[in-house]
């Protein structure tokens, strides 16, 4: 079903220098499963597209996806233009993006 991905996960976000750090949880270990194949660097990217240079960090054991968004926050947050220079609502921002999450997971 076509939700915000919020509905079954939380983030958190914000700056480290230049780079944009990003985690994303969720709640149970089939959800983990699912999160783990669906939000891949390349997702990420298409849900994020002001992401370019992504690494990618996987932490099973908080059923836990790491990003660093390399580069995101040009020279850091003093010099940044983007609206949220420090990165703060970057989380909220994916969590608000609308994808297809599977039934049983609702």
């Amino acid at each position: 079903m076509k939700r915000p991905l919020g509905t079954i996960a939380g983030a958190r976000s914000g700056d480290k220098g230049g780079d944009a750090n990003l985690g994303v949880w969720v709640r149970s270990d089939e959800a983990y499963e699912w999160l783990n194949g669906f939000l891949t660097v390349e997702k990420l990217k298409e849900l994020l597209p002001e992401a370019q240079d992504v690494s990618r960090y996987e932490l099973p054991n908080l059923r836990a996806l790491n990003f660093v968004l390399h580069g995101l926050l040009g020279d850091g947050v003093a010099s940044s233009t983007r609206f949220d220079p420090q990165a703060k609502a970057l989380g909220e921002w994916l969590r608000g993006r609308v994808v297809e999450i599977p039934e049983e997971l609702l």
